[in-house]
């Protein structure tokens, strides 16, 4: 069966009465929720980033560990070279090997060097992974202190907020589809949350502009949904009556006979 327009102002002003205790509930944890999304943020890239330094630590590691191998590879051909020399035929081959064992000299110079550096790098990683974890661990503090301060403001007004999400629920399936969307996209956008108000003392209750005497008529017969010229909320009830400038009329004196 088809809702009036009445009824389908009524279910508004409930859905709205609901959701206004909703936000004072959440009002009371303030900025606290936002906070602690927050430094759950800053903790996943502290620990980001630790995860990506200790990667690069085991990088270092690998590299001086592929240099200690080529200078191994290198003194062992270094040996076969020497070996190599006593039984050279002449100058020729002689220089040849030479040759070859001051590039496998080279080599084990580099390697050792590059290991050097490596080890160098691997300090800096560390200082860093020190001062990152820190400050994880500082900022795992404060998100467990927030989390707990959290946790008392939600058990106080726990069975409240269960109370009101259940009944919202429900007056939410009162609306047609069409006009919860309308509704939905003017909480969003107002500051206060406010998508339903009165018309009181001849204004918008949710922007205060003046609601023309016409609109307010048209409220108070509740023949169709009437919405904020200025604001676009959706105007509900008219809590005072129409107010209407009328000139004041002049009083006629009587002539007193002097």
């Amino acid at each position: 069966m088809e809702k009036t327009v009445a009824q389908k102002l009524e279910a508004l002003k409930n859905l709205q009465s609901i959701d206004s205790q909703l936000d004072e509930i959440k009002k009371v944890r303030g900025a606290l929720p936002d906070e602690v999304a927050d430094l759950e943020d800053e903790i996943a890239g502290y620990q980001t980033r630790v995860e990506k330094f200790n990667n690069e630590l085991g990088e270092l590691e690998e590299n001086i560990s592929d240099h200690k191998t080529q200078i191994k590879n290198s003194e062992g051909l270094i040996k076969k070279y020497e070996e190599q020399q006593m039984n050279v035929r002449n100058n020729r081959e002689y220089d040849a090997i030479t040759k070859e064992m001051e590039l496998q000299n080279l080599e084990i110079q580099i390697s050792e060097k590059r290991i050097k550096e490596a080890f160098a790098k691997i300090e800096v990683k560390k200082g860093e992974i020190e001062k990152t974890e820190e400050e994880l661990s500082e900022r795992e503090k404060d998100l467990d202190n927030k989390k707990s301060e959290l946790e008392v403001l939600t058990k106080e007004s726990e069975a409240d907020e269960k109370k009101l999400l259940t009944q919202r629920e429900k007056a939410s399936k009162d609306i047609e589809e069409r006009l919860l969307i309308s509704y939905t996209k003017l909480r969003d956008n107002a500051r206060n949350g406010l998508a339903v108000v009165p018309v009181s003392r001849g204004a918008c209750g949710g922007c205060f502009n003046v609601v023309p005497p016409q609109r307010q008529a048209d409220i108070r017969d509740s023949k169709k949904i009437t919405v904020c010229e200025h604001c676009g909320r959706i105007l509900a009830e008219v809590t005072d009556e129409i107010v209407t400038e009328e000139k004041p009329k002049r009083s006629r004196r009587k002539k007193v006979a002097s």
